[in-house]
């Protein structure tokens, strides 16, 4: 019974739909939106924009600074490799410079050498040269006074006198001079 009494109850007054706010409500509610929207409208959004922008900016001016900078990096690695290859060329070049001097070096060494070498030898042939002359000079003078010394003996004779003595001298020498050459033939 308590359900009928429920709806008779109701049944005087108007229906209220409980999902549905009072009108007072929906127009104090309308005026707060008004009120915060002009407020979010004048004040919060033009500041969001304005942030927004900046970081727009940052981003955009980020990607053209990140591109201006990989830009500078290509050139200069491309500078860097030039560098380097004329610097290798270079290289090759100092390489080449130094051993064309060097096989100049050394072949200026071995002419200067071979005519050191050449002036000993030519030194060493005139210094042999005139100790032969005074050594076959000795030899004859040495050579004449035993000479004389023997013809005395087998003579006995003196050949004091030095005109006989240097032509007896002269002539045993070539006839020394003649059997040596005979003999060498």
């Amino acid at each position: 019974m308590s359900t009928y009494a429920v709806l008779a109850a109701t049944e005087g007054e108007e229906k209220i739909n409980p999902l549905v706010p009072a009108t007072y409500d929906i127009v104090w509610s309308a005026v707060c939106v008004v009120v915060i929207g002009f407020f979010f409208w004048k004040y919060v959004l033009p500041r969001f924009q304005t942030v927004l922008a900046e970081r727009t900016d940052k981003i955009e001016g980020g990607i053209k600074r990140a591109e201006e900078a990989q830009a500078e990096a290509k050139e200069a690695l491309e500078q860097y490799r030039a560098q380097l290859a004329e610097a290798r060329q270079e290289a090759a070049k100092i390489r080449e410079d130094a051993r064309s001097q060097g096989q100049q070096i050394l072949a200026d060494m071995k002419v200067s050498a071979q005519e050191e070498s050449d002036r000993i030898v030519a030194s060493g042939h005139q210094q042999l040269a005139a100790q032969r002359q005074q050594i076959v000079a000795e030899l004859r003078s040495e050579l004449g006074r035993t000479a004389v010394d023997l013809a005395e003996k087998v003579i006995g004779e003196q050949l004091s006198d030095d005109v006989k003595r240097a032509g007896s001298i002269d002539r045993f020498l070539d006839e020394l001079d003649s059997v040596g050459a005979d003999s060498g033939k």
